[in-house]
Parts: C-alpha cells; structure tokens; sequence
C-alpha cells in the first residue's frame, strides 16, 4: 500500500499544483450552492404557506436534502470526466508514461493509486456540499443517518463513473478526447433507464438495471440495499480490470 499512497500523493499534487482542483472545487460550490438556495428557498416558502392553512408539517429530509443529494450526482456527471481526463493522458502526452511503466511499480498500484487520488478529490469536492448541510443542521432537525447513506452513495456512484474514466484516461495522449469520451459513457449510463419508461421486455429491464441513476434512488431515500452497493462495486471492479487490462498492453508496447 505503501506505493499505491506514493502514486496517490503525487496525482493529488498534480491536481493542486495547477488551477484543475480549485477551479473544479469552485465550480462545484457555485453550482451547488445555487440548487442549494433554490430548494431551501422553496421549503421555506411552503413551510409558510402550509403554516398559515394549518397543513401537515413538512419532511426536511425529504423535501431538501433528498433533492440536493440527487442534484449532487447530477453535478458529478459533469466534473467526473474532468477529474480523470488527465490521469494517463497527460503521462502519454508529456513522455513520462514509459518511466512510470518501466518503474517496479505493479500495474495495480499505478491504477489504484491514481484512482484512489481521483477519489479524493471527488470526497474533497463533496465536503464544500457538507458544508452546505451545516446551516440545516444550525436552524433545523435533519435526521443526518439518510445524509450519511445518500453521501455513501455517492461516494460509490462516483467511484465506478471514475474507475471507467481512468480506463478510457489510458486509451489516448488527448485530455479533451479523454473527457469528452468519459462524459459521453456517464451520460450513456445516466440515461439508460428511460428505455424502462416506455418499455417492458427484458433487454429494457437490463438496461434499466445498467443505469447508475436508478442505484442511487435507495441511497438518496437513507436506504442500504445490497444489490446496489453490489452494483456499484462491480462497476468499480470492472473500470479498474479494463485498465489493467490496457496498461499490460502498454507495458508490452514499451
């Protein structure tokens, strides 16, 4: 493990050295910030009306931190690819991929730590949206046992949407065909359950079952189910075979 954090620690420095982590990370606090003003906004609102008609009191869980960690998987389609791009393009493009691969470093921990540090930034990305939760915390009552589960989600969700993205990261010297490539493969995930809308047979209900969106439904309602943890783990395993998979015929090819 000890090369697997060497690996880890220089992408991450890769990442704060230049503006790729601060730009991401502002990104991101901006987005989520807006959703996160319009869904409290809205609660408040309601929360009012309902008050003045004497109506049933409202689920902050539910009706705010539901939404918010659902957009927050949205906002992961479009940052992930940015997060990946650069892990092995950038060491083709830059000649140092022959060094790394020629290094007595094994495949494995070449890949996993280079994951492990796309991980990280993507955790660090999810602590300016925890940052968020905290005023509800400071003016409400969240039950915070379904935040934890939905982060958890998350976390997985993201773990195999980068794990494919560090395999295509390998297929080509070009960062923007490396991102534009792994955008398209999240969003073609993304969608695959709208077949199911319209659609009963069975090759539907495999594709319904393909999409990451429809596992992360349980996580964002505070539950943990098996299949989908399962589900999530199996994306993350099979990212991570295919590019072993590909660094072996780099290694080969050097």
């Amino acid at each position: 493990m000890r090369n697997v954090w060497v690996i880890c620690r220089k992408e991450l420095k890769s990442y704060f050295a230049s503006p790729i982590a601060y730009l991401l990370m502002a990104m991101f606090a901006v987005i989520f910030g807006f959703f996160f003003w319009n869904v409290v906004g809205y609660f408040v609102i309601v929360g009012m009306q309902q008050q003045m008609g004497r109506g049933m009191p409202m689920n902050l869980n539910e009706m705010v931190i539901r939404p918010l960690l659902q957009n927050v998987s949205v906002i992961g389609l479009f940052l992930i690819p940015l997060i990946t791009m650069r892990l092995f393009a950038e060491e083709k493009r830059s000649g140092t991929i022959e060094l790394l691969l020629t290094s007595p470093l094994t495949d494995f921990q070449i890949l996993f730590g280079k994951w492990l540090a796309a991980m990280l930034m993507y955790a660090a990305m999810l602590l300016v949206a925890g940052l968020n939760f905290v005023f509800l915390f400071a003016y409400g009552q969240p039950d915070w046992r379904p935040m934890l589960v939905g982060f958890l989600g998350l976390l997985l969700q993201a773990g195999g949407l980068l794990a494919l993205g560090t395999f295509i990261s390998t297929l080509t010297k070009n960062q923007i065909i490396a991102g534009g490539a792994t955008f398209g493969v999240c969003l073609l995930l993304w969608v695959m359950e709208w077949v199911t809308g319209y659609e009963t047979a069975e090759w539907a209900k495999v594709m319904g079952y393909l999409s990451v969106v429809s596992h992360f439904e349980s996580f964002a309602k505070g539950v943990v189910d098996s299949k989908d943890i399962v589900f999530y783990l199996s994306v993350i395993f099979f990212g991570l075979f295919l590019t072993a998979r590909s660094l072996e015929s780099l290694r080969w090819r050097a």
